[in-house]
């Protein structure tokens, strides 16, 4: 018999066929009625089996309150004191529901089980949605718990992820809900659950958070407490991970209106409400360290084993150490506060030889108040207690730069500490449609220096320069080697200034790992980690990595630790450096005085500094990093450094020290005017020869250079100092340079025919310059002296000179230097020049220049011939006012000039204005020494011959 036919095929006639139905009955009741009651009654049999089997096992739920008291996690300092109890104590009161705000039980509700007053102590939709999400991901995670499970889960069952233990935890939550009321659940559940800070229980918590009872939290609150259970440590309100738990509140209210509890106006307004936590007063020590190590321990282990796991933790931290960073932080800041509207700093402090964090401060006084008073936490407050500047991304200015050479002394680009680099100003291209064209940071170019004064001086020029050579993804990745975390890649040429941002506590990593000669040890704050039994679950390893070449490394050190190379920027008494020690420093200023930055160590002993405001508020004009970070650095290392010997930093296999040319660097000649020892990786010792020095053969009859026709007895040497860029081929950085070299009396037209004869030259007649003055120079002293150069394949019979189309002088022989009288009138002058070969071609150029008798720069004190002995002022006087007047110094019978300083006071004295620089350099050997002076213009000094006693 088919069954189908009954169910498909209708009568003709459309009426029942009585026998038929009758037979469908039959079969309806004997048979399927049977199966399906026989399904009906195995399924209940087992479930009834699975319930007894468990059921023999589960606590009574009759006896909640009779349960272990979960133990506290302690965290130690690696001399074994305590810093800090997860939660101590348990802090709980218990409450009746009615002694609870509707806003906590209704929130709660909302973010943690939004069906809990309709299903029967489980969610079957939530179970089946975690056993999916648990296949498909391989976890075992705790999500379908409903309120009742969640409680079952903390007060009485372990914190185990089984399946024996989620069999149980459905059952007891069947059996409590059957003999519990909802409001009754509920109860339990919020004077159970742990709220963060020893805080189990609503009112624990609403008490240690907001200082008020259960029964009075208000809508914002109430959603702030109710955000809390799913990670506490996570969503520590003081901790780093604010913004985190704000966003959590704003979610417990967009439940709460979508399931009908408030209004959308009221979530409005709640939303906005700046909520005030209270400082929690637990005894805690290291706060900052101490909640990065919390951190740590939630994310790897789990808010469970953390709050309730029983676990010892023996931290990296230095208790003296640590007392000492806090202190100086603290007393630093406040200075800063007043003097420089700098209200916070930060530090940290590592063991370079194993990369263990000895001190951490994240802030001047975590217990502090906000600052100013009134302002809005996350916006207008300079001082913010809680934040962790030292895990905060801050731009780092010029303490970057390190990273930059670093890259430029590896193998691969062969740089050295020698390498000369010229400061100039120079455009780096079109960035964002503007031109990239950085200054220093004093506004002064030097001209050519070498990388050890580049670094050691902080010069922004040629930092940038160095990147462009390296190439920005290298140096990028050079930083990341030592262990930057940050992403760098987006901020171009920028980078090497500080364009990035970069966390403090990576920063002294990176510095650390330079310290121990490029081999690095990533930063821990964890020595080792016990469970409740004893059982270590995890130690600290010495898993080092060699990131940079030892010689690289030590090039760096060199300049770092190099106080005679940056005191002509810093002098030779900043805090950068300590009495008796060797200590590298390297300082950090962001654009318009953000944040200041002072990173240094010794062999044993790496430590960072930043100073500044968390609303990120300009600090006072010139507050730079020497001047707000260095002195909270010098004091910690000097203090953390007492009573222990003083160290020398090893050189590695390989370090040569080879005498080179002053100025390029290279390999000496006989037309080196001056050497110099520098330090070199073997690989980076220099081939060539000095090429800034040039010695070339000159006749002295035409003051050209020599050919095959001069006769021998006319052949002279001339050493000229010709000047070209990194990048001879690319005009942005070519130019500026050879302007730059023109301007200071170098590369001379004739120069450029190093290496040719006159059968080179241009048939088309004389090519004809003026090498002094330059165009545009402004000049004030008389008589004036032009000099000019000229050449030609026949010789020269003449040179003319006229100003101002007037005609002065003609002059028939090499040299041609005219010596302009006294008639000329103050502003702006033509001088042209023509050049006359026998064969009567011509040639001419001009140039422009400004003449002002009235504004004359002399130097008054010290006066000539005069002893003096340091310090010592120095003062230059004009009846102009000048941007800028630098002072120089000479040996008497040296063309080498070294600056002394900018004047840093100036005085109006009736019409004159007096330039004053206090120079207390000192360390210069005994004799004869000129000093001259030199304007932002151009205008220069005569020179004043002292004598040093």
């Amino acid at each position: 018999m088919k069954i189908y036919s009954y169910k498909t095929k209708e009568p003709q006639d459309n009426k029942p066929n009585k026998k038929r139905k009758k037979l469908l009955k039959r079969l309806l009741t004997r048979k399927t009625f049977v199966w399906v009651f026989r399904i009906m009654a195995v399924g209940v049999f087992f479930v009834a089996l699975l319930f007894l089997y468990y059921a023999k096992d589960l606590p009574d739920p009759n006896k909640l309150l009779e349960r272990n008291v979960a133990e506290s996690t302690k965290i130690f300092a690696r001399d074994g004191s305590l810093l800090y109890e997860v939660h101590g104590e348990t802090k709980r009161t218990l409450v009746d529901l009615n002694q609870i705000s509707p806003y906590l039980k209704e929130a709660t509700v909302a973010i943690e089980d939004k069906n809990f007053y309709k299903h029967g102590g489980i969610s079957i939709t939530g179970i089946a949605r975690s056993a999916i999400t648990d296949i498909l991901t391989g976890s075992r995670g705790q999500g379908g718990s409903t309120i009742t499970q969640q409680f079952v889960k903390n007060a009485m069952l372990t914190k185990d992820k089984s399946f024996d233990r989620k069999i149980r935890e459905a059952l007891l939550a069947i059996m409590i809900d059957a003999r519990f009321s909802k409001d009754e659940i509920l109860k339990l559940y919020l004077n159970e659950i742990p709220y963060g800070r020893n805080a189990y229980g609503i009112e624990a918590a609403s008490q240690s958070y907001f200082g008020k009872s259960a029964k009075d939290l208000d809508l914002a609150e109430s959603a702030y407490l109710a955000a809390l259970p799913q990670a506490p440590s996570h969503f520590n309100p003081f901790g780093p991970y604010r913004d985190s738990l704000d966003a959590r509140k704003d979610y417990v209210l967009q439940q709460m209106m979508e399931q009908g509890y408030i209004s959308k106006e009221q979530k409005d307004q709640a939303q906005s409400e700046q909520v005030a936590f209270l400082q929690s007063s637990t005894g805690i020590k290291a706060p900052h360290f101490v909640f990065m190590v919390e951190d740590y321990l939630a994310s790897k282990y789990g808010e469970e084993s953390l709050q309730e796991g029983g676990l010892k933790v023996y931290t990296t931290l230095d208790p003296r150490l640590q007392d000492i960073a806090e202190q100086v932080v603290k007393e630093g800041a406040e200075k800063n506060a007043s003097k420089y509207n700098a209200y916070n700093a930060a530090l940290v402090a590592v063991d370079p030889k194993t990369g263990q964090i000895l001190a951490l401060v994240g802030s001047k006084d975590y217990f502090g108040e906000p600052e100013p008073a009134g302002c809005v936490p996350g916006k207008t407050c300079k001082f913010e207690p809680n934040v962790n500047a030292a895990l905060s991304p801050l731009q780092p200015g010029s303490s970057f730069k390190p990273y930059v050479y670093a890259t430029a002394f590896k193998k691969e680009f062969g740089y050295s500490p020698a390498s000369m680099i010229i400061d100039v100003p120079t455009m780096f291209g079109v960035f964002g449609g503007k031109e990239y064209k950085p200054q220093n940071y004093s506004g002064t170019n030097y001209g050519p220096v070498s990388m050890r004064q580049a670094l050691a001086g902080s010069l922004n020029v040629p930092a940038v320069k160095t990147l462009a050579l390296v190439g920005v993804e290298n140096a990028v990745q050079t930083a990341h080697d030592l262990g930057i975390t940050s992403p760098l890649q987006n901020c171009g040429l920028s980078l090497v200034l500080g364009g990035c941002e970069v966390k403090l506590i990576d920063h002294v990593g990176g510095f650390a790992a330079i310290a121990n000669m490029g081999l690095k040890h990533d930063e821990t704050s964890i020595l080792k980690i016990e469970d409740r039994n004893g059982k270590t679950l995890e130690e600290y390893k010495d898993d080092a990595k060699q990131v940079l070449d030892p010689q690289a490394a030590y090039e760096l050190i060199s300049i770092m630790t190099d106080n005679d190379a940056r005191s002509y920027v810093f002098g030779s008494h900043s805090p950068l450096t300590l009495p008796g020690r060797v200590v590298a420093a390297k300082t950090g200023t962001t654009q318009n005085w953000h944040d200041g930055w002072t990173m240094g160590f010794t062999p044993s002993l790496a430590a960072g500094v930043w100073a500044g405001n968390n609303n990120g508020e300009l600090l006072k004009k010139g507050a730079d990093g020497v001047y707000v970070a260095a002195p909270i650095w010098n004091a910690f290392m000097s203090k953390a450094l007492e009573g222990t010997p003083a160290e020398e930093f090893t050189v590695p296999p390989g370090i040569q020290h080879v005498v080179v040319d002053a100025v390029s660097g290279l390999l000496p000649t006989n037309a080196t005017p001056s050497t110099k020892t520098e330090v070199f990786a073997d690989y980076s010792v220099p081939k060539n020869s000095d090429n800034v020095h040039i010695s070339v053969a000159i006749d002295s009859a035409t003051g050209l250079p020599a050919t095959s026709l001069t006769p021998p007895t006319n052949i002279t040497y001339r050493v000229y100092t010709v000047f070209h860029s990194e990048k001879p081929d690319d005009p942005n950085w070519e130019a500026p340079v050879v302007a730059w070299a023109q301007s200071h009396g170098y590369n001379y037209p004739d120069a450029q025919l190093v290496n040719q004869d006159n059968s080179n030259l241009s048939g088309d007649g004389p090519s004809v310059g003026i090498v002094e003055p330059s165009d545009g120079a402004t000049v004030s002293q008389l008589p004036l002296r032009v000099s000019v150069a000229a050449i030609s394949q026949e010789p020269i019979v003449r040179v003319d000179l006229s100003i101002d189309g007037q005609f002065i002088q003609s002059l028939t022989s090499a040299p041609y230097i005219f010596t302009v009288g006294n008639n000329l009138s103050d502003g702006a002058h033509t001088i042209a020049v023509k050049a006359v070969d026998s064969s009567g071609r011509t040639s001419d150029t001009s140039i422009t220049v400004n003449y002002s008798l009235n504004t004359p720069l002399t130097i008054v004190e010290p006066q000539a011939s005069s002893k003096i002995s340091f310090p010592v002022n120095l003062i230059a006087e004009s009846g102009n006012s000048y941007g800028q007047v630098s002072f120089y110094y000479q040996p008497n019978n040296s063309a080498n000039a070294k600056l002394i300083g900018q004047a840093n006071n100036i005085t109006r004295l009736g019409d004159k204005y007096q330039y004053v620089l206090n120079w207390v350099l000192g360390g210069l050997d005994k004799g004869t020494y000129q000093i001259y002076a030199r304007t932002d213009t151009g205008i220069v000094t005569p020179k004043v011959k002292v004598i040093v006693q």
